[in-house]
């Protein structure tokens, strides 16, 4: 088995569930204070390592320490070259690729710093690379960063926005033997399902990538009892928005498709639970241009959300890559490969001019 396969195993044997990352990131900072030429700084279950030699340009490498619930067995699996298990995709190989770069980072060509931290998988606010942000910016300044998400060793430049909103239908209640009295909140949710059936996304060209927006109902709450007409309905959708939208233009367009399924005067509302804005791409900076020659492949827009969005905010011009597939991650199914973990570390090593 190459080194790095069983580095990457050994982080999935590892649990850390979002806000259970401890024993992982003890295991992140002694690797880190292993090495001598690194500054070390360990804040709640997230480590910063950096070097401090006084290079011109600082690349700053990033990973989620977290990952979702387990779905049944989440422990390591290695058969021949592939690696299963929860995790591996998203995002313990990237991380096992991030440990492997920190004993070579003394002769990186820029200065380099390393933030593996927790809580990503969760809700925004929970995120700690957000929390660095607004409490350490300094930790976050650099020239240019990549975020270590799978993106099967291709660069994926900015990401969509995403928003969740709760669409609100009033009702009234009556007895189910006497409909004719009430007014079916459930039932008038009607019109909002014809809007997400006839949805067509919207596709924006960005520096080349092709971002396609989505939306989906993710959740459907109503009913008071068997027999009950019921006076109040909620719909969840999830809406992701090219990053060409900020967060208010992507609310206004929500608010403008589901205007007719929404009547004020009855007590509809739609309200915004949760929402991050996107980040445009960023590829032109030299250091992302170098990454972006060194994959061997084209670039391609980010589809989801990720913290290149908090990098973007912080003012740090920000890339996705790392190994593995991303359509695996989240599955019972994730698996990475030795070959992709060696691409992706010889990718970001040349970066750093190693």
């Amino acid at each position: 088995m190459s080194e790095l396969l069983a580095l990457a195993a050994a982080l999935v044997d590892i649990p850390s569930v979002s806000r259970h990352e401890s024993a992982l990131a003890d295991r992140v900072e002694a690797d880190a204070r292993a090495h001598a030429h690194l500054q070390v700084e360990r804040i709640g279950d997230s480590v910063v390592a950096r070097t401090t030699a006084g290079r011109p340009r600082r690349l700053l490498l990033a990973g989620h320490l977290d990952t979702v619930p387990p779905f049944t067995h989440s422990g390591a699996s290695v058969d021949g070259d592939r690696l299963s298990g929860l995790g591996a995709v998203d995002m313990k190989g990237g991380l096992a690729v991030l440990l492997s770069l920190l004993g070579p980072s003394a002769d990186s060509a820029p200065d380099v710093t390393f933030i593996f931290y927790a809580c990503e998988e969760i809700e925004r606010d929970a995120d700690a690379l957000l929390s660095l942000a607004r409490t350490r910016c300094e930790l976050l300044a650099a020239d240019a960063a990549v975020l270590a998400e799978p993106t099967g060793g291709v660069v994926e430049a900015g990401c969509q926005g995403t928003m969740r909103a709760v669409l609100h239908l009033a009702g009234h209640r009556a007895h189910t033997a006497r409909p004719w009295r009430g007014v079916n909140a459930v039932h008038r949710l009607e019109e909002a399902l014809q809007v997400l059936g006839a949805y067509h996304s919207r596709e924006v060209v960005l520096d080349g990538c092709r971002y396609g927006e989505q939306l989906q109902a993710v959740r459907v709450e109503g009913g008071l009892a068997g027999n009950v007409v019921p006076d109040r309905a909620a719909l969840t959708v999830n809406y992701r928005f090219a990053p060409d939208r900020d967060l208010s233009q992507a609310e206004a367009e929500l608010s403008r498709m589901f205007a007719g399924a929404l009547d004020p005067d009855a007590g509809d509302r739609m309200e915004v639970v949760d929402a991050a804005a996107g980040a445009m791409p960023a590829l032109g900076h030299p250091l992302l241009s170098r990454l972006v020659e060194a994959s061997g492949a084209p670039p391609r827009a980010k589809l989801g959300w990720t913290d290149v969005a908090t990098l973007a905010e912080a003012g740090v011009p920000a890339a996705n890559f790392g190994p593995g597939d991303p359509e695996l991650a989240h599955t019972p199914d994730e698996q990475v490969t030795a070959g992709e973990l060696e691409h992706a570390r010889a990718v970001l090593a040349a970066v750093l001019g190693l």
